[in-house]
């Protein structure tokens, strides 16, 4: 059994075919999604989701790097605003919409786990650099006070991420550096920080260098994730990826470290359930 710590089932490319795609994922031992939305847009269609399928889909909360414009206030209210109706269902309730309170966000059976997807993105466009830290530093406040993991979306940005880290982490901070891609020294500093590396698709890929040094990170500091429906792993390159895949990734990840697939998904499932405290 697997949990995916990074899915965007909800996301338009799986309009045509989601269900279908959620039945391929449980058949291949996928027992739960952890799905982030991007950004105020995104949460009506993922909690719509969460309300089909309470017993396998878990949520996180933030606006990624990409979404961080003008409006980006603005953004952040709202998302901050609908954190809130969360934080009084229990795992099998359904959701209906934003509420007042703010008690109780990520208790052990709540559908909400984490602040995500957020973080320094400054691959394409870092016109909005500075707008950028200032967001996801507020949303690490919100995790901090709300004692919830965050999912770290890290591009081109790994000196400013570590920097601001080096200010918030207090002791409080924990999550996962999704779709880690970076150096043997950027992976030191994140595991120092007290955070996972998240792996998907990228790491079956030739040209991805943290294949030469992975076997060297403790394996409970691993969970795994596909970010479907992007990065697709081999041998699906260039085409939509999807929850089911993992499996490839847990495949490769087992190669890398000597260790059966079995073991690998048994042991990140593990991580996965400490790190954002996932009721069985």
């Amino acid at each position: 059994m697997i949990i995916n710590t990074h899915s965007h089932i909800y996301d338009e490319a799986f309009d045509a075919d989601r269900e279908e795609v959620f039945q391929r994922a449980l058949e291949a031992g996928v027992k739960m999604l952890l799905l982030p939305n991007c950004d105020e847009k995104s949460i009506r269609p993922m909690m719509d989701f969460y309300n089909q399928h309470l017993d396998n889909v878990r949520v996180m909360m933030g606006l990624h790097p990409e979404n961080v414009k003008e409006d980006y206030k603005e953004k952040l209210r709202i998302i901050e605003e609908e954190i809130s109706p969360l934080a009084t269902l229990g795992r099998n309730d359904g959701y209906l919409g934003r509420n007042d309170g703010y008690n109780n966000v990520g208790r052990n059976d709540s559908p909400l786990v984490g602040i995500g997807e957020i973080g320094l993105d400054f691959y394409w466009d870092d016109t909005f650099k500075k707008e950028q830290t200032e967001v996801l530093t507020e949303q690490l406040h919100w995790a901090k006070s709300s004692g919830l993991p965050v999912s770290l979306h890290t591009r081109n940005a790994f000196h400013e991420m570590f920097k601001i880290l080096d200010h918030e982490q207090d002791g409080r901070l924990a999550g996962v550096m999704h779709c880690f891609n970076g150096t043997p020294d950027e992976a030191e500093t994140a595991l120092s920080y007290g955070f996972h590396l998240g792996l998907g698709g990228v790491i079956t890929y030739k040209n991805c260098a943290v294949k030469d040094f992975l076997a060297d990170i403790p394996i409970e500091r691993i969970v795994l994730e596909t970010d479907d429906p992007y990065l697709p792993p081999v041998p699906y390159r260039g085409k939509r990826n999807e929850p089911a895949y993992i499996v490839k990734t847990a495949e490769k990840v087992a190669e890398i470290y000597g260790m059966t697939t079995e073991d690998i998904c048994k042991i990140t499932t593990e991580n996965a359930i400490k790190l954002f405290k996932l009721a069985s």
